[in-house]
């Protein structure tokens, strides 16, 4: 021992006894496992790094799928960390905010299922994570520092090709100036009861007049205020529309915490600011979108890229739907989302945006389509499809919308939009369309190359899909495209035509000798759906044939029997009844959808004009990009100024 060789020591006066030696060595261990095991008791790993890592030093630059730009959102991230600790917030945001930056990637109730990925599957989940957090700190930093002239509104309106709101005269036939009349008439009856009994909730009850939250949301609130922005607007319903500006302005609290659905947030939050923002110029519903739609980013956080369906607004975690088939994502949920992006983009000069949009598109044009169609559900792991059920309604619709709307919205120049659409519309020729033996052009349900002869209510949009997208197909097949869509158009109106009520179901079929018609009691129901009429509307603008507005107006005066009660509008539970049952809902979507589009059918077509203006699937008004007219300043030849 050392006190042995210590000189003038005796053993036997200073040495230690076995048991005291033992002693003295447990309680030096003990002291010095806990200075140094308190370390990793920190409450966070930050306060680690900053003991033994400089403040300069830099992150390692990971690379991924070959992308530029994921290099440089490395190379920027200790950068923006530093300029992000900076920033004080005025409302005392900005622990909040720091701390979405450094969230760890969701556990889910899929956590099992994705497991059996495998080591490479986690691999690239950690891959994923450090691309997702690296791209929202620098989307917020982005969000911080940029002015608000980033996006210079009055050269966009310069290059708008017509004034969106048209010559805002009536119509000069009396019939349809009447019509119209009507149609704002309801809007404002609808509006009135839901600001008197469920102002600041989502939706209004009108049997019992009260407000409806529901768990679509996320804790957001005042979705029919948010849907009926550019609707009020558009009608010239100034005291409304000012009224619903105040609302957002003072009491659309945007830092909730609660379990949203990334698709409804989107086109009805997201596009209904973007729209109001377009519209009125207003900074307020510019700054309101891009703080959402930084909130949505952390739902791309997958192996792929794909977002899952559903995410916690405050905290990131994101999760697929519980009925989803193997945890997948669904493909009306994750292709709705481009135009949105795409203009987030836009107003917050933050590549973020589109770069997680053009992600998408990457995946679904590596992996295989079975017979060109593009199945419902895909793994946000693996990137394959989970089942083969192809649907232009429900869990399909909007993607194929999505598709040829971006290339329309990108001024014609977005090529990948347009082979896309038109490959896929090919395949939905060649596989789903049929004929019924009493003559009726609908769109079957494709289930693992069995057809099931079913069409949704949902599906109806396709007539007016197909329509605008008859001018840009090949030469010989324009014609046709326009005759298809007025075939489907025309199917759908025999759905309401064959009811008692005139108000189409949910879903009607083409077996058992029946047409057009629903043989199932849970298929019955209207909700106040806008989609035959949104066909209606466009096929109006395309072709000018009287019978659209006939057809309008016969849904008009079937919503004003049977879904017009004392306090607002409802949904029914059986359109083949003849003593009707309502449900008590007044959807936001009848404010933002069925209303608007009844509005446009019965306007001239110079009010949003299609030349400078697509509908997300949301009906919210979303401008085309003229890049050319914006790149030189606003110097397009157009007629806006008169």
């Amino acid at each position: 021992m050392v006190f042995r060789k210590l000189p003038g020591v005796s053993a036997s006066g200073m040495g230690l006894r076995l048991s005291q030696k033992f002693v003295f060595l447990l309680f030096l261990s003990g002291l010095i496992t806990l200075c140094f095991g308190a370390l990793f008791f920190l409450p966070d790993s930050v306060r680690l790094k900053r003991i033994f890592l400089s403040k300069t030093e830099t992150q390692p630059v990971t690379v991924g799928s070959g992308s530029e730009n994921d290099a440089k959102e490395h190379l920027k991230k200790a950068k923006d960390q530093d300029h992000l600790r900076g920033i004080t917030s005025a409302k005392g945001e900005t622990s909040t905010k720091l701390k979405t930056l450094s969230r760890k990637p969701s556990v889910t109730h899929e956590a099992t299922e994705e497991r059996i990925a495998g080591g490479k599957a986690q691999e690239e989940l950690n891959l994923s994570k450090s691309k997702t957090e690296s791209a929202s700190e620098r989307v917020t930093s982005s969000n911080r520092d940029a002015s608000s002239d980033t996006f210079n509104y009055d050269k966009f309106k310069k290059c708008l090709l017509k004034p969106p709101l048209g010559k805002q005269g009536k119509p000069s036939d009396p019939t349809t100036a009447e019509r119209r009349d009507k149609v704002k008439e309801m809007m404002k009856f609808a509006w009135d009861n839901y600001k008197t009994y469920a102002w600041g909730k989502n939706e209004l009850r009108p049997l019992t007049r009260n407000g409806h939250i529901g768990n679509m949301f996320g804790g957001l609130r005042g979705a029919s205020i948010i849907d009926s922005l550019d609707t009020l607007y558009i009608m010239g319903l100034t005291e409304e529309y000012n009224d619903a500006k105040e609302w957002v302005q003072n009491s659309l609290d945007l830092n909730s915490n609660g379990e949203a659905s990334l698709f409804e947030v989107n086109i009805r939050y997201v596009g209904g600011l973007l729209s109001a923002y377009y519209l009125t110029g207003e900074e307020l519903f510019k700054r309101k979108a891009v703080e959402l739609g930084e909130k949505l980013l952390p739902a791309f956080n997958t192996p792929t890229g794909i977002p899952r369906g559903v995410i916690n607004l405050g905290s990131g975690t994101s999760w697929s739907w519980g009925w989803a088939s193997a945890g997948s994502s669904i493909l009306a949920e994750f292709g709705t989302l481009h135009l949105e992006f795409v203009h987030l983009t836009e107003l917050s000069a933050n590549p973020v945006y589109t770069e997680k949009v053009m992600n998408i598109r990457k995946v679904l044009n590596k992996i295989e389509k079975p017979h060109g169609l593009y199945p419902n559900f895909l793994s946000p792991v693996s990137g394959n499809w989970v089942q083969h059920h192809v649907s232009i309604g429900g869990l399909g619709d909007s993607f194929y919308e999505y598709l040829i709307k971006s290339y329309l919205m990108s001024d014609k120049t977005d090529e990948d939009a347009k082979k896309m659409y038109y490959g896929a519309l090919e395949a939905i020729e060649a596989n789903l369309v049929q004929k019924s033996p009493g003559g009726l052009t609908y769109m079957a349900e494709w289930r693992g190359g069995i057809l099931d002869h079913k069409m949704g209510h949902l599906a109806c949009f396709s007539g007016g899909m197909v329509g605008i997208g008859a001018d840009d197909g090949e030469p010989e097949k324009r014609q046709h495209y326009l005759d298809l869509a007025a075939e489907i158009t025309h199917t759908c109106h025999e759905s309401y035509a064959r009811s008692a009520t005139k108000l189409g179901p949910e879903a009607f079929r083409f077996d058992s000798g029946a047409e057009a018609t629903a043989t199932r009691l849970s298929d019955r129901y209207y909700i106040l759906r806008p989609e035959v009429i949104e066909s209606y509307m466009y096929m109006w603008r395309l072709t000018h044939d009287p019978k659209y507005r006939d057809w309008g107006w016969e849904a008009v005066e079937a919503l004003e029997q049977h879904c017009r009660v004392e306090s607002g509008f409802s949904g029914i539970r059986d359109v083949y009844a003849t003593t009707v049952g309502h449900d008590n809902m007044q959807q936001s979507f009848f404010l933002s959808e069925t209303l608007k589009y009844l509005y446009l059918l019965f306007s001239d077509d110079d009010l949003l004009p299609l030349e400078d203006w697509v509908f997300n699937t949301e009906a919210h008004p979303l401008p085309i990009i003229h890049k050319n007219c914006l790149q030189d300043g606003g110097t397009q030849d157009k007629t806006a100024s008169e």
